[in-house]
């Protein structure tokens, strides 16, 4: 078996780090490298190593009677049932048949033995799509299932060596549940203890995930928060207050920021890990979901030498990831780019960015006042919280700065009134801001199984109504699209996020609603009125294109109909 010129085009450092990683991560890793589709370099090592390609992957009954939960998690392989077509038909009671396995990347000769000395049984090998072994895997043994299998622990040792296998079996776990959340993109996990279990939940694209997990793990909780307190210097021995730190961790060549956060509950500690990837790259505007003419209006706002931004939306709305988006356009050899942030998710080459440490005195506020002793050109502040940070962030605009901000709000109109309401003048707050963008994600359709959603048409006008959109709309009610589910997207049918935007520009007539200190429903009338799409309009177009469903948009149309 020679699978060596799978390697073609790779350096030495980097066919190195590949035979390093995991058996589960190799593929999918070097399909990176080397910049193809997973599946053609999965067809491709299959062809050099002379073993069949599985589409279809079925787990005989009873998977863990063949070979033990431990070896399938380390191995990455799985005992499948194959049709009569293929080479052979797997048998689970006859001892002499040997054994059909589907794996994700070609074994070796330890592996082989090592199937042979706990079976019994010689491996018939398959090749298997990555995606699809590893789903398989978690949905049927859960996540780190093999590090707590209690099956590999021996009985005849010291109560002392006992613990010690404990305590590392508990490492790899939570080990293992961070990696698998990586890779399912998820940006938080939450471990959250009840009566009877200790559920695990992810947040991906938005939503939380219930992760299947070992039916033993309450027995390890205590010892899976102290790790995760470890982990982050924490005090292990406090349990009653709530506590906050941070955990650096390395994951396939990436270092993950983690931010951690202890939380007292009636049966143990609540944890939630916020997960921050130092590498990410961050999205360009078309990434975004901008439209043609929105991101020609924004490009247009950000260049200007001065005046304010401003980011709207509810936490976790993609804020910024925007306003990083923003800096990535505008970032150039001769400007003076600073970011104050709380924290740094996104690292900008060429930027300076910084992070805010109120527990030290260092606020956006305290950070803004140092930062325009800095000679800047462009200012972004993670975000507007009080009088101080907006008085000199206006102020900063209004001496010749470009500033990028965010605030919390549920539209653009609102960020206005918001800023009036923080006691600035109003005569500032027309003078200075250029534009505002009130934004809201929405999952993204998988579009591996994504289907039309056949709406009738008294449907399709309902839902417009709903959303206030012109009923001649319903023309376009047949390129909805419903979401279905597959392996691709952990049959969620939804795979990634894309932004709704609404963006309203300070022309003279907002100026003087801004003066006059009108209400928010005036201002957005004019803005209206003016052409401004609403994110209800924004995400009609997402539905038209294909690119999102009806109820994602809904979810947020009784919101907008409450605003107007």
């Amino acid at each position: 078996m020679n699978i060596h010129s799978i390697y073609t085009g790779l350096d030495e450092e980097q066919r190195s780090s590949i035979s390093n990683l995991p058996r589960g991560d190799r593929l999918v890793e070097l399909a990176t490298l080397r910049n193809r589709p997973t599946r053609e370099l999965m067809t491709e090592l299959a062809e050099l190593a002379e073993i069949p390609v599985i589409k279809d992957i079925e787990l005989i009954e009873n998977p863990t009677a063949t070979l033990p939960l431990r070896m399938i998690h380390e191995y990455q392989c799985i005992p499948i049932k194959t049709e009569a077509n293929d080479q052979f038909e797997q048998s689970a009671a006859d001892q002499n048949s040997p054994i059909a396995l589907a794996t994700l990347w070609p074994p070796d000769d330890a592996m082989d033995r090592w199937i042979y000395a706990v079976s019994g049984r010689q491996a018939q090998w398959f090749i298997g799509d990555p995606e699809q072994i590893t789903e398989t895997i978690t949905q049927h043994f859960g996540v780190g299932a093999g590090s707590l299998d209690e099956s590999d622990l021996v009985t005849d040792v010291s109560e002392n060596d006992e613990a010690e296998d404990e305590d590392a079996a508990v490492i790899r776990f939570v080990n293992e549940v961070v990696q698998k959340a990586v890779s399912d993109r998820a940006t938080d996990i939450h471990f959250e203890p009840h009566r009877d279990e200790l559920q695990i939940r992810y947040r991906i694209d938005g939503e939380l995930v219930p992760v299947r997990v070992p039916d033993n793990l309450i027995r390890f909780q205590g010892a899976i928060i102290s790790r995760l307190k470890i982990m982050a210097k924490l005090n292990i021995s406090e349990k009653r207050r709530p506590q906050d730190g941070r955990i650096s961790f390395g994951s396939g060549g990436s270092e993950l920021d983690i931010r951690i956060s202890t939380f007292p509950t009636m049966y143990a500690e609540s944890v939630s890990l916020r997960l921050l990837n130092q590498k990410s790259k961050p999205l360009s505007m078309r990434e975004l979901g901008l439209a043609t003419d929105e991101e020609k209006k924004l490009t247009q706002s950000l260049a200007t030498p001065h005046g304010i931004i401003l980011v709207t939306g509810p936490t976790g709305s993609g804020k910024s990831t925007s306003l990083t988006a923003f800096i990535r356009l505008i970032n150039k050899p001769e400007r003076r780019i600073i970011t104050v942030e709380d924290p740094v998710e996104y690292e900008v080459p060429g930027v300076n960015q910084t992070q805010v440490h109120p527990e030290i005195g260092l606020t956006f506020a305290q950070s803004l006042r140092a930062v325009l002793r800095q000679d800047p050109d462009v200012i972004m502040v993670g975000e507007i919280r009080d009088r101080e940070t907006a008085d000199i962030a206006i102020r900063a605009s209004l001496t010749g700065h470009l500033v990028l901000s965010t605030l919390h709000t549920n539209d653009a109109p609102g960020a206005l009134t918001r800023l009036v309401d923080m006691d600035i003048e109003p005569f500032l707050i027309a003078s200075s801001v250029e534009m505002i963008i009130a934004q809201r994600l929405v999952r993204r359709l998988c579009p591996n199984c994504s289907q039309p959603a056949n709406y009738d048409e008294r449907q399709i006008a309902s839902f417009l109504a709903t959303m206030r959109i012109d009923p001649s709309e319903v023309q376009f009610g047949p390129l909805a699209k419903a979401a279905c589910g597959c392996e691709r997207c952990r049959k969620l049918g939804f795979r990634g996020r894309v932004g709704m935007f609404e963006i309203l520009r300070v022309t003279e007539e907002i100026h003087e609603h801004i003066v006059k200190r009108d209400s928010a429903r005036m201002i957005r009338q004019t803005a209206v009125a003016q052409d401004m799409r609403t994110l209800m309009q924004s995400g009609w177009a997402h539905v038209k294109s294909g690119t999102t469903t009806i109820e994602e948009v809904m979810r947020f149309a009784e919101l907008e109909s409450d605003e107007k």
